[in-house]
């Protein structure tokens, strides 16, 4: 079986050769770019498994690059930055991103994130029940709504699999980050919400007279029943 390619997008030598050798060491095969300028078109091949993006490439920002990516291929990325502020953090994942490491940071840990990332996007087949308005296959990691395809990003694409398993129930902050993400100890209220933003969005570009996802103030999110 072919080793996952992990596409490394980082500036800094030191830090490239130390994510390199950390992933090739736990059997990925690897590929590094020192700027974004290959990036878009190095994805869109489909080769790659993974993106690890540097937020502060020296000829592109990396949000930016980001929402090049996104807008033709759905690899998941995980940002490495060395800013660590909130605000930082619910940005790269508005655009897209699956995961966000701070530098510094352990090589170790980052290749945990890659296995946890990777995992989250093989769904398991056929676990989610049908929905007049939605289409999901979840071996193939794809959903469509009202007829026309779905573009998400990985927990995008997670957070609509738990609403359609269970349409009407409501679902705190908390409990979607213990069923969707992969480190929910360390993730914020304000992720989700990133993320439920982004899939109202991505709905309402296709029929803009639904809205399938139900805001329960003070206790969480649901999916309309009738949807």
């Amino acid at each position: 079986m072919a080793k996952p390619t992990i596409l490394i997008i980082e500036d800094e030598p030191a830090i490239a050769d130390a994510i390199c050798y950390a992933l090739e060491t736990d059997g990925f095969m690897t590929q590094c770019l020192h700027s974004g300028e290959q990036a878009v078109a190095l994805l869109a091949t489909g080769n790659f498994a993974l993106a690890i993006l540097d937020i502060g490439l020296p000829d592109i920002n990396g949000i930016e690059l980001c929402k090049q990516l996104r807008q033709s291929c759905d690899v998941p990325i995980i940002f490495l930055t060395a800013r660590d502020a909130e605000i930082d953090r619910v940005v790269g994942l508005e655009v897209g991103a699956d995961d966000y490491v701070t530098k510094p940071f352990s090589p170790r840990e980052l290749t945990a994130r890659v296995k946890a990332v990777l995992r989250r996007s093989q769904p398991r087949q056929n676990d989610v029940p049908g929905n007049s308005a939605f289409t999901i296959d979840a071996d193939r990691y794809q959903a469509g709504f009202c007829g026309r395809p779905l573009e998400l990003s990985r927990y995008e694409f997670l957070l609509l699999q738990v609403f359609l398993r269970r349409p009407g129930q409501v679902f705190s902050r908390e409990q979607l980050m213990e069923l969707v993400w992969d480190a929910p100890e360390a993730s914020m209220d304000r992720t989700v919400d990133a993320h439920i933003k982004n899939l109202r969005a991505k709905l309402r570009a296709i029929n803009s007279d639904l809205d399938p996802i139900v805001t329960h103030r003070g206790l969480g999110y649901s999916l309309r029943e009738d949807e």
